[in-house]
């Protein structure tokens, strides 16, 4: 659970952007989605390969 301490003087939307980025950098909701649905590991491993793959192409040839 994250907790935002909201000081005395503190505007709402900076301690709502405080709050937005500490959760990106906890990476809470990348996770739910993906617990959202099973993925079997081979699936998993074939798109690992398959963006490795597209990456090395897009990237590696410069």
């Amino acid at each position: 659970m994250l907790i935002i301490n909201v000081k005395e003087e503190e505007n709402i939307d900076r301690a709502l952007k405080r709050y937005k980025r500490k959760v990106n950098s906890t990476r809470i909701i990348k996770e739910l989605r993906n617990r959202k649905h099973f993925e079997k590991p081979s699936v998993v491993r074939r798109g690992e390969i398959l963006s490795a793959a597209y990456r090395s192409e897009k990237f590696g040839n410069a």
